[in-house]
């Protein structure tokens, strides 16, 4: 039976504030293709790893909070990257809409196949990542092109599933005004995005990386202030004002 797929799961969160719209039941799937230098979930990358449940099984724990979710809440599926496991994925949602339960998607958008496609068909919400806004930089700094999460934006676009745009401030890496003017023109283009966020960098997974005996590439790096965070969002808005 479809609803009997698993996926394997490294943790929950049962009342998230920050992974969607309003109040919700939070899986962070394992595993990831990428090696983003900020990556604060490192104990995700290991396809391998976590715990197996079936798609009901993760339903089943959702609907005991949906009381607190409220018309905006529900379920998000984070990771890790989600898009791995793309057909437990499509299930969760499947089964989340047959209990009323909005759908949110947490990802990178680094993967686009025929599986990706049926899942966004059962996805009422995304959060997706811009990192960087050169290939460069996408490519140095993550794993992957540009035109991944771009043209993963673009079918988010098409079937007109609205979605929030975010991006951690790094100091040295994309703390520019260019990579904010390049952002908004990102943005400019896609009626789908309702949001956009810039996240301070913060170095709360040292820990994480100290414990699987591995080192966290940003450990030098300073923290970014929320003063500058205030700055390039301020300048993100002005331009995106622009006509």
């Amino acid at each position: 039976m479809r609803e009997l797929i698993k996926g394997r799961i490294s943790s929950f969160q049962t009342l998230g504030t920050l992974d969607g719209p309003g109040v919700r039941f939070v899986a962070f799937l394992q595993g990831c293709p990428l090696r983003c230098v900020c990556c604060h979930n490192p104990e995700t990358w290991d396809k391998n790893g976590g715990t197996q449940y079936t798609a009901k099984e993760v339903v089943e724990r959702a609907e005991r909070y949906k009381e607190y979710f409220g018309k905006e809440g529900g379920i998000t599926l984070s990771g890790g990257e989600p898009l791995l496991q793309a057909d437990f994925v499509t299930e969760v949602f499947r089964l989340a809409h047959e209990k009323g339960i909005n759908t949110c998607l947490d990802t990178s958008g680094c993967i686009i196949n025929e599986k990706t496609e049926e899942l966004l068909d059962y996805t009422d919400y995304c959060l997706l990542d811009i990192k960087y806004t050169t290939d460069r930089e996408y490519r140095q700094y993550v794993g992957c092109g540009l035109n991944n999460p771009l043209e993963f934006l673009e079918r988010l676009n098409n079937k007109k599933i609205p979605c929030r745009i975010r991006q951690v401030i790094i100091e040295g890496l994309n703390d520019s005004t260019d990579n904010i003017k390049r952002l908004a023109e990102i943005i400019k283009k896609y009626p789908s995005i309702e949001k956009t966020e810039l996240l301070a960098f913060r170095k709360l997974c040292v820990s994480k990386y100290q414990k699987l005996g591995m080192s966290f590439p940003l450990a030098n790096t300073p923290e970014t202030p929320q003063f500058k965070i205030k700055l390039l969002e301020e300048k993100l808005a002005e331009i995106l004002k622009e006509e």
